[in-house]
């Protein structure tokens, strides 16, 4: 296994299963076929009798939006822990995975997980400890492993990213061929389009004849003034609000 997982890539464990034959491993998975010291890693081995029964550990690493963030391995009387799915099936014949006790697993969506199982290894019953990965029980003679690490955003989703970028359309030659020319854009670089832009605005040539023409226009008794007849007509110089103030 030492070889295997030198030569696994670099992301986070996304599934894992179990398998009948090292033969019938799915695409996209590694098996765990010998334990740390170069034996079977046959997970239903019986100590005392042969058996014709095989069941293989494996995992995929593929770069999709889960990965996976905890191992358990439980009696199979055990309750099942929030958040976790039992390995009852092999991936391969959909035969019991294991027995007496029952492997599972927690996944998570890769943007929400901080740190994910990034290997797994079969060690030897009584053997030396790993560095770096943690025991989460033991099977039929031989212990499971599993080692820990942080995630970190697959650079696929930023080349999704940097592609949606790339092909979204450059409205900047627009809004310089567009805005009125005396709005120039702010120092942000940026001018936002307006529903009114490039709309002329100008006075009606009806409004533009002589104020003094317009007094003599009675509209349903109604005089129009100028300004100064008004200011004359309503003017009040707030003496007595000021002799009261001082």
């Amino acid at each position: 296994m030492e070889e295997v997982s030198s030569q696994l890539p670099a992301d986070p464990i996304s599934a894992v299963g179990v398998i009948t034959s090292l033969n019938k491993a799915p695409d996209g998975y590694y098996v765990v076929a010998q334990t740390t010291d170069g034996f079977d890693a046959d997970l239903w081995k019986d100590g005392l009798f042969k058996s014709k029964v095989k069941r293989y550990l494996c995992f995929a690493k593929k770069t999709g939006a889960d990965v996976v963030v905890d191992v358990k391995l439980l009696d199979t009387k055990d309750a099942l822990p929030e958040g976790f799915t039992p390995v009852d099936e092999t991936l391969d014949t959909k035969e019991t995975a294991t027995r007496k006790r029952r492997l599972c697993v927690k996944i998570s969506p890769r943007a929400a997980a901080v740190t994910a199982v990034y290997d797994i290894r079969i060690v030897a019953k009584s053997k030396y400890n790993l560095v770096d990965y943690t025991c989460i029980g033991e099977m039929n003679s031989v212990g499971i492993w599993y080692r820990m690490g942080e995630v970190s955003q697959h650079r696929a989703s930023q080349e999704t990213s940097s592609e949606a970028k790339r092909d979204a359309p450059d409205n900047t030659a627009s809004w310089r061929t567009t805005t009125r020319p005396d709005h120039e854009p702010q120092s942000g670089g940026h001018y936002t389009m307006t529903a009114l832009d490039d709309v002329p605005f100008a006075i009606s040539e009806k409004f533009c004849e002589n104020p003094k023409e317009m007094q003599q226009v009675n509209l349903m008794g109604i005089t129009i003034k100028s300004l100064a007849e008004i200011e004359e007509e309503f003017h009040y110089n707030f003496t007595t609000e000021r002799s009261i103030a001082v």
